[in-house]
């Protein structure tokens, strides 16, 4: 029986890569890593990564880090209003991206994730792979969603603890849209997924930065978006 720790935030990516672990490289015994960190979205979050959880028969682990937030510079863990983007601003969003970048997010929530397996590998004996969503926005992308950072973080593994199992990162070369029809393949209800960083509601915004992409991929996809948006942006309503 393969064993995998999924870490998840309940968004599109995080859940299409937790349902790929199950289906398509039929790991059985599962746990889903959830993080608070008292981000603006964490209700919602949850709630879908509850679900996520659920339909892929996996053990729920929720660990708070609530220093996190009080570290954090991003506009996720702020109320702060976010900029509207529009569509054509999506060509260079490198900019608006460093307004939720978490500093050291990744390698903290990687670092808990070792600890976990771990902790199994010797309290149980079991051996846990670890997988993320991370999806690689090239020459935009943050420091801590690269190729480059995962192979670092699996050296740091071999030479800081004893998991034999690896990290791994499934879809960091695919685009939002190859993410989204091989969602699609895998039959995921994308309503049980969250993107929006401003939340407030069960709605996504619409207009931030995350929707704006997620709306642009399901564009690209030409796969129908059944997400419910507060304000669905003009230039979006015919995809």
């Amino acid at each position: 029986m393969k064993k995998a720790i999924i870490l998840c935030s309940g968004g599109l990516d995080s859940v299409v890569t937790a349902h790929y672990v199950k289906k398509s490289l039929k790991y059985d015994d599962l746990i889903i890593l959830f993080f608070n960190y008292n981000q603006r979205t964490l209700k919602q979050e949850r709630e879908k990564s509850i679900i996520c959880s659920k339909e892929i028969g996996a053990e729920f682990k929720e660990i708070k880090l609530p220093e996190l937030a009080e570290i954090s510079t991003s506009l996720i863990n702020s109320n702060k209003k976010a900029k509207k983007i529009k569509r054509e601003e999506l060509k260079d969003t490198k900019q608006e991206s460093q307004n939720y970048y978490v500093p050291c997010r990744n390698s903290v929530f990687l670092i808990y994730a070792l600890a976990v397996a771990e902790a199994e590998q010797i309290k149980n004996n079991k051996i846990y792979d670890i997988f993320t969503g991370f999806k690689n926005e090239g020459k935009e992308a943050y420091p801590d969603t690269t190729p480059e950072f995962v192979e670092e973080m699996n050296k740091l593994r071999k030479i800081s603890t004893s998991v034999k199992g690896g990290i791994i990162a499934p879809l960091i070369k695919k685009d939002k849209e190859d993410i989204i029809k091989l969602g699609t393949k895998l039959g995921i209800n994308f309503k049980n997924t969250y993107s929006c960083y401003i939340g407030g509601s069960n709605l996504h915004c619409g207009y931030c930065l995350s929707c704006r992409l997620r709306q642009e991929g399901f564009y690209w996809a030409n796969i129908a978006d059944s997400t419910e948006y507060k304000e669905k942006m003009k230039d979006f309503r015919k995809a």
